[in-house]
């Protein structure tokens, strides 16, 4: 396969697949590449995705997860964003996930354990669309009911992970897909194998528009998954996690120091802009330090006037740290 042609660097946001049917005003449907991160985060939850707004974060992941993650803080933080005028819900994406029985905390979860994938699916929406609502006196749904939380929206809804089997993983998909594009305006898939991810893609009526794997030596850094994304019409998004967490040999590598020293950032920062320089991938990124969200997010500009002064050295530190993650060998 022949390599992404390379024109100037630009970490804009990515499009995805557009949503035919939209309600208006009219959502362009697209990804920032950096992604706010919200695991762990507990009771602190609202106030850091307030200021990963103010920071200039336009994109949010949460999941409907209480075992790992506060959804119902991620929307307050949200809302309290929208009201003080920082950001209107249409210039964010915001995404969260359907977890299943196996990945829930037994004595917490948004949903009955009891009932079918399909019931479950739609209880755990109609609990994250309350949580995400832009309305403060928005009523708590009950049951399952699609009805309620009228003014909010997903942006991407992913699966956490496959279910055990593939047919259970299409129930749960084949529940989602009926709230495509209304009030989800795509879906994805997390924690996914390049297999599954083909047969799911053959076998759906709304194809995945967004993958979100960990990013580590473990896979082979998804080299195959992430070329199989590229290949899709309109193409799949990969969605980077653990990416400082699990790569320390990265961070300590020849590329990502000669970056961080021409470009004058962080070696964190230069590893987070190279994974974003393979293409069609972004990156969660979940820091608590204000002044690291500032910081990340100026770094991408930092690259980016590097990379157009110097675009040859930019291309040999690109395709070195492409050799280290196996790219190189894949394309």
């Amino acid at each position: 396969m022949a390599r992404p042609t390379m024109g100037k660097l630009s970490f804009e946001a990515y499009p995805l697949r557009p949503v035919p049917g939209a309600p208006a005003p009219p959502v362009a449907a697209h990804l920032p590449v950096f992604i706010y991160g919200t695991a762990w985060k507990k009771e602190h939850t609202a106030d850091l995705v307030h200021q990963a707004i103010s920071s200039g974060f336009r994109a949010i992941d949460t999941a409907a997860q209480p075992k790992h993650y506060r959804e119902d803080l991620v929307g307050e933080g949200v809302r309290r964003a929208i009201r003080e005028g920082i950001v209107r819900r249409e210039d964010l994406h915001i995404q969260t996930k359907f977890t299943s029985v196996n990945g829930q905390s037994p004595n917490n979860m948004p949903y009955d354990p009891s009932t079918s994938i399909t019931q479950q699916v739609h209880a755990s929406i109609a609990s994250s669309l309350h949580n995400l609502r832009t309305n403060d006196s928005t009523p708590k749904p009950q049951g399952s009911d699609k009805g309620t939380s009228e003014d909010s929206y997903i942006d991407v809804l992913l699966l956490h992970s496959p279910l055990p089997t593939m047919s259970q993983t299409l129930e749960a998909w084949t529940a989602a897909e009926t709230y495509v594009p209304h009030r989800i305006r795509n879906l994805g898939i997390s924690n996914t194998t390049l297999p599954i991810l083909r047969e799911l893609s053959s076998l759906v009526r709304v194809p995945p528009a967004v993958v979100q794997n960990r990013f580590y030596v473990a896979t082979q850094f998804d080299v195959p998954l992430r070329e199989f994304c590229r290949e899709q019409r309109a193409g799949i998004v990969y969605q980077s996690f653990w990416t400082l967490t699990a790569n320390p040999e990265l961070l300590r590598s020849r590329p990502v120091g000669e970056l961080a020293e021409w470009a004058g950032v962080s070696r964190e920062q230069a590893l987070y802009c190279l994974v974003l320089g393979l293409g069609r991938t972004t990156v969660l990124n979940g820091t608590t330090d204000r002044g690291r969200m500032w910081g990340d997010l100026a770094a991408l500009g930092a690259v980016e006037r590097v990379a157009g002064e110097k675009p040859k050295v930019w291309e040999e530190v690109l395709e070195e740290f492409r050799g280290l993650v196996g790219d190189s060998v894949a394309l």
